[in-house]
């Protein structure tokens, strides 16, 4: 299968200049169409052999070379659907040079599911959600714009083949991980089931292409390691002040964008007339009712006067999350805990050490942590059944010992 292309001039359109318009004409599956290149000769400069301006013609160069250029032009992108395994025709390569599109493209739906949710911002929606899909959707184009030579595709084109393309294409020239490439996939998974929704396409292509998620290792902090940091004497007073914030995320589980927006109007009285921390997640917007235990009163108390927290309404001198993953590095460093150590992972290890290893029920702790299914929690369920396994073997160990010195 290949595509003739060929270069005329309309005799039949004849100008009051005394010119004729050049036309091409390319011809795919005996099928042909003729379209105008906007570009016009004097017919004694015209040679029918060759198919172009005769070289002695005064604009023979440049002439030529847009013939030659739109001749490439036609001859790429017909290799292009022929390498796609979709379906074309002569006309797919004239809407294509014209511009012309009966359908939506991918990126303007995705547009349009943006500017919704910047709409519902604090509504539903989060900036942190806003950022992940207008990510998404940048890795998206840039993937269109190198694999088809386009700014936008057609949605209803969207097959298979585009799907697994875009998934090797992030892998390749981004290096993402697997799990990071779902993520990409499950945006615009959504703007697929968007796309039905507006009734541009009848079904989502993602029935038929799976992405999975390979398992992942959550790090924690010991109870022990936990307790090295919280006591350590540490004169520096900025890493004192991130030492403080990641304990106190430590003992309420919340992240690090929760953290930072804290302020008086989250605390209140709970149905135990205690302390309570009731806010709504930055992530998700779920509620989290968290008791405030002892140890993350005492931080809480600690910078209650402190003069950074007087002027914005905090409840603590939050640093930016890169300055406080600096920093926690270098406190775990301090502290010979052999992890790197991050904001996140005191979110990790409240889950864990402090909740789930001591007996608080795994529905307990997923309703503090704000999660919006108990099977995200249980994920932190497998990290403690890892350790007790680990704590197992050492047993096994310990107690082989001991019978062989009897």
């Amino acid at each position: 299968m290949r595509v003739i292309i060929h270069f005329y001039p309309r005799k039949s359109r004849l100008n009051d200049d005394g010119q004729l318009p050049i036309y091409v004409r390319f011809t795919v599956k005996s099928k042909r169409v003729d379209l105008s290149t906007g570009l016009f000769i004097q017919p004694k400069h015209w040679s029918d052999a060759k198919g172009r301006v005769k070289d002695r013609a005064p604009y023979a160069y440049n002439v030529n070379e847009r013939l030659d250029k739109l001749k490439t032009e036609i001859q790429d992108y017909f290799n292009q659907l022929r390498s796609s395994g979709e379906d074309y025709s002569v006309k797919t390569i004239k809407d294509y040079l014209l511009q012309v599109t009966n359908s939506k493209g991918i990126l303007e739906i995705f547009d349009y599911y943006l500017e919704s949710i910047l709409a519902k911002l604090n509504k539903g929606y989060s900036m942190e959600t806003y950022k992940h899909y207008k990510s998404s959707r940048k890795r998206l184009a840039t993937f269109i714009r190198f694999k088809y030579k386009q700014n936008d595709f057609p949605v209803e084109k969207i097959k298979f083949a585009f799907l697994d393309a875009f998934d090797v294409y992030l892998k390749q020239k981004f290096k993402v991980h697997q799990n990071t490439a779902w993520n990409y996939h499950k945006h615009l998974r959504r703007i697929l089931n968007l796309a039905i929704s507006m009734e541009h396409i009848s079904k989502n292509p993602y029935n038929k292409y799976k992405v999975g998620l390979e398992p992942t290792h959550r790090e924690i902090l010991t109870i022990e390691e936990l307790t090295r940091l919280e006591e350590k004497e540490i004169q520096i007073e900025r890493m004192s002040v991130v030492r403080d914030i990641f304990v106190f995320a430590c003992y309420t589980g919340l992240s690090y964008s929760d953290i930072y927006k804290l302020n008086k109007s989250h605390l209140h009285k709970g149905i135990d007339k205690k302390d309570w921390i009731i806010i709504d997640r930055t992530k998700t917007s779920n509620r989290c009712r968290i008791p405030l235990i002892p140890e993350a009163k005492r931080i809480l108390n600690k910078y209650s006067n402190y003069p950074k927290n007087e002027n914005s309404g905090k409840l603590l001198p939050v640093l930016t999350n890169q300055k406080m993953n600096s920093y926690l590095k270098e406190l775990g460093d301090i502290c010979n805990i052999n992890k790197d150590i991050t904001m996140h992972i005191a979110r990790h290890t409240f889950a864990t050490s402090v909740t789930l290893a001591n007996g608080v029920p795994i529905e307990t702790v997923s309703k503090i942590l704000g999660h919006t299914s108990l099977k995200t929690t249980q994920i932190y369920a497998k990290v403690l059944d890892q350790k007790i396994s680990e704590d197992m073997d050492l047993l096994q160990t310990r107690l082989s010992e001991k019978k062989k010195a009897i």
